[in-house]
C-alpha cells in the first residue's frame, strides 16, 4: 500500500470525527425515548423485534423498537425479557410490563450491563410474561429467520451440545450455552474469535462467491453484485451484528469505488465503512467490537501489502505465511485492546490461528453443505466428515490451550503506554518502505517517548479508589510507590480482577476491615495478623490499626472504644506519609484526608482521587 493513501482527505475526515467522538460524545437516552416514562406503573408497549432471540433458562430476550406506549406515539428500544413464547424476528408485537433501569455496578474490570446496553442505543429493561403479534414480518425477514431456525435445529438434533454450539458458532454466530471449561479453553488458545460470526466470515462468503463464479465465466461486474448480494443475505441471516456489517460496508465501499473506475482499494472501503458507521451511529467508537474490528482489518491490510512474500516460493507456503502474517499483523494490533478486556494475552495464539482460521473455514462449507443434504435426506453421506471436522477442531482448540504459557496473566496498560506502543507498531508495520520510515521515524519515536514517560508519570501519582459493589466495599490506596488494599466483603476474584484493571500487578499489602465472629484478629498480608492499636511500618509509611472510625453529616467523627459486642466488629485503618494522613471508616464507607477532606463511597461506583 502507497503511502500516499495516507494523505488522502477521506482518512482525516474519519481521524477528524473520530477524535470528536473520543472527547465529546456520550450516548444518552433522546428527549423521547421510552427511558423517560420509567415508573412503578405497568405499561403497554408495542414495537418491532430488532434481534434475535437469546434463549436463558427462565426467559427468552430480544430488543424491542418501540413505536407507542399505552397508545401513544413513542420511540427507543428496550431489552424485553418474555418468560413464555419466543418473539419473532422483525415481526411486530404488543405486551405490558413494568420499565427499570438496567443494573449497573461500576467496577473496573467488570461487565457492566447497563453500558453494554447503552452502546446498542438501549437504556430501559422490562420483564413481560408473555406478548402477541400485531403484525408478521414480510415475507424477505421470514424466509431469513426460517432458514437461520432451520440450521440451527439440524445441528442441534444432529451433534453433540458442545459440537453443535462450535457449529452454529462458526457458521452464525449463534450464542449457545457451551460448557465453561471449552469456553476457557478457545479463550486461552487465542480462538474465542473463531465461534462470533464476524467480518471474516463476510469476507470469505464474499470470496467464495467470487470463485465459483469465475468457474462459471461470469463477466465480472455481475459476479461482484451476485457476490455482494450473497455476501448481504448471509450478513441478515447471521443477524446483522455490528461486526458482519461493518465488514459488508466494507465490501461494498470496494465493490462501488471498482463500479466507478476508482482504484479505492480495500482500505479505501475500511475507511468509508467506519466514517458511515460513525455519522449514522456514533455510540460504536465507544465499542469495544468496533475498535478490534477495524485496527484487525486495517493491520491486516496494511501488513500484508507492505510485506510482500517472493514470487519464487510455492502457493501452499505463500498460503500459510499469509495466515501466519495476518494473524501476528492482527494480535499486534489487538493487544492492549485484548489486555485491557479479558487481562490476559494469548501466547499460542500465532500458532493455534495458522491451524484453525483456515480450519474454520473449511467447517462453514462442511457444515452448510451437511445442512443442504440433510434438507435433501441424504445427510448421511456429510454427516461423520462434518462430526469429525468439528471433533477434530474442538480437539485442536483443547490442545492448544492445555499449554500452561497458553495464556498469562496481564494488567491493564494506561493511555500513554497504548499510544506509544501504536506509534511503534505504526513503524514497524512500513519497515519494508525505507524511503517512508525515513520520514516518519523521528515523529513515531518521539511520540513513543513522550507518550510513555506521560503514562509512567500519571501511573506513579499517589491515588485513592473507593470500590463498592451493593454492601461490600473496599478501598485501594496507590501511595510511594506502594499499594495497600483495604477490604470489606469485596470477593477475592473480583479485587484481583479490578487490580489488575487499574494496572496493579501485586499490592504490596492486604488489610481486613472486619473481626471474625470469633473475635481473632483481622488477617493482613504479608503479615499474620494484627490489633487496634499496632503500628506496621513500609519504609516511609506507616498504618495504624484502630477501633472502627464514624462519621456523620457535620464531617466530624467518633472512634469506637474498646470491643461493642457486635458480630461483626469494624476495624479502621490511618495511613501516615511524608505528605499525607488518610482514615479509612466505618468498613470503607469514607476516607478521611488530613483531617477535613472526605471521599464518601458511592453505592455501585468507583470513586477515585489523586492525592
Amino acid at each position: 500500500m502507497h503511502p500516499d493513501v495516507y494523505k488522502r482527505p477521506l482518512l482525516w475526515a474519519l481521524i477528524t470525527l473520530l477524535l470528536f467522538l473520543a472527547f465529546f460524545y456520550q450516548p444518552a437516552p433522546s428527549v423521547q425515548d421510552v427511558f423517560h416514562a420509567i415508573s412503578k406503573n405497568e405499561v403497554v408497549l408495542t414495537g418491532r423485534v430488532e434481534t434475535f432471540t437469546v434463549h436463558k433458562q427462565n426467559s427468552q430476550n430480544v430488543i424491542v423498537n418501540i413505536t407507542s406506549l399505552n397508545g401513544t406515539k413513542a420511540s427507543g428500544k428496550v431489552y424485553a425479557r418474555f418468560k413464555e413464547g419466543t418473539p419473532a424476528w422483525k415481526d411486530e408485537i404488543t405486551f405490558t410490563g413494568v420499565l427499570q433501569k438496567p443494573y449497573h455496578i461500576n467496577l473496573p474490570g467488570h461487565f457492566d450491563w447497563k453500558n453494554y446496553l447503552a452502546l446498542r442505543h438501549v437504556f430501559t429493561e422490562v420483564k413481560s410474561n408473555s406478548f402477541s403479534t400485531v403484525s408478521s414480518a414480510n415475507l424477505f425477514y421470514r424466509s431469513i429467520r426460517r432458514l437461520r431456525k432451520s440450521i440451527l435445529n439440524t445441528l442441534e438434533k444432529a451433534f453433540p451440545p458442545d459440537l453443535a454450539a462450535i457449529a452454529g458458532g462458526i457458521l452464525l454466530g449463534e450464542r449457545r450455552e457451551m460448557d465453561v471449561a471449552l469456553h476457557q479453553a478457545f479463550q486461552d488458545s487465542g480462538a474465542i474469535h473463531l465461534l462470533v460470526a464476524s467480518g471474516g466470515n463476510v469476507g470469505f462468503v464474499t470470496l467464495l462467491v467470487c470463485w465459483l463464479g469465475s468457474w462459471l465465466r461470469l463477466r465480472r461486474r455481475l459476479l461482484l453484485l451476485i457476490a455482494l448480494a450473497t455476501a448481504g443475505f448471509y450478513t441478515l441471516l447471521a443477524g446483522a451484528d455490528a461486526p458482519l456489517v461493518r465488514a459488508y460496508l466494507m465490501a461494498v465501499g470496494a465493490c462501488t469505488g471498482y463500479f466507478l473506475g476508482r482504484n479505492s482499494g480495500i482500505f479505501q472501503g475500511l475507511l468509508l465503512s467506519c466514517l458511515i458507521i460513525l455519522l449514522v451511529n456514533p455510540v460504536a467508537i465507544l465499542d469495544i467490537g468496533f475498535q478490534m474490528s477495524f485496527l484487525a482489518t486495517g493491520a491486516i491490510i496494511i501488513c500484508l501489502t507492505n510485506y510482500q512474500l517472493p514470487a519464487k516460493w510455492p502457493r501452499w507456503a505463500k498460503f500459510f505465511m499469509q495466515i501466519f502474517l495476518a494473524t501476528l499483523a492482527s494480535q499486534l494490533a489487538l493487544l492492549p485492546i485484548f489486555t485491557n478486556v479479558f487481562y490476559k494475552v494469548s501466547l499460542t495464539g500465532l500458532i493455534s490461528n495458522m491451524i484453525l482460521v483456515p480450519f474454520a473455514s473449511v467447517l462453514i462449507v462442511l457444515v452448510f453443505i451437511y445442512y443442504v443434504a440433510a434438507c435433501l435426506q441424504i445427510g448421511i453421506i456429510f454427516y461423520y466428515p462434518c462430526l469429525w471436522g468439528l471433533d477434530i477442531f474442538k480437539m485442536l482448540v483443547q490442545f492448544f490451550a492445555s499449554f500452561s504459557f497458553s495464556s498469562i496473566s496481564v494488567t491493564a496498560w494506561n493511555v500513554g503506554s497504548i499510544i506509544a506502543y501504536y506509534s511503534f507498531l505504526f513503524l514497524v508495520f512500513h519497515l519494508p518502505r525505507k524511503k517512508f520510515v525515513a520520514k516518519i521515524s523521528i515523529p513515531c519515536l518521539a511520540i513513543c517517548l513522550v507518550s510513555f514517560c506521560a503514562g509512567a508519570f500519571y501511573a506513579k501519582k499517589d491515588r485513592v479508589y473507593l470500590l463498592s459493589e451493593w454492601d461490600h466495599r473496599a478501598v485501594v490506596l496507590r501511595t510511594s510507590g506502594k499499594t495497600f488494599i483495604f477490604n470489606s466483603g469485596l470477593s477475592e476474584d473480583k479485587l484481583n480482577q479490578t487490580l489488575a484493571a487499574l494496572g496493579i500487578k501485586k499490592p504490596t499489602a492486604r488489610f481486613a476491615l472486619r473481626l471474625e465472629k470469633e473475635l481473632k484478629p483481622t488477617w493482613v498480608y504479608p503479615f499474620k495478623d494484627i490489633w487496634p492499636g499496632t503500628t506496621v511500618d513500609f519504609e516511609d509509611t506507616h498504618i495504624q490499626a484502630r477501633w472502627e472510625i464514624h462519621q456523620n453529616e457535620a464531617n466530624t467523627g467518633w472512634e469506637d472504644i474498646g470491643y461493642s459486642g457486635r458480630k461483626n466488629e469494624g476495624i479502621s485503618y490511618c495511613v501516615q506519609t511524608n505528605k499525607d494522613t488518610l482514615c479509612i471508616g466505618e468498613q470503607a464507607r469514607f476516607v478521611q484526608q488530613n483531617g477535613s477532606k472526605i471521599l464518601v463511597t458511592k453505592t455501585n461506583q468507583t470513586v477515585s482521587a489523586f492525592l
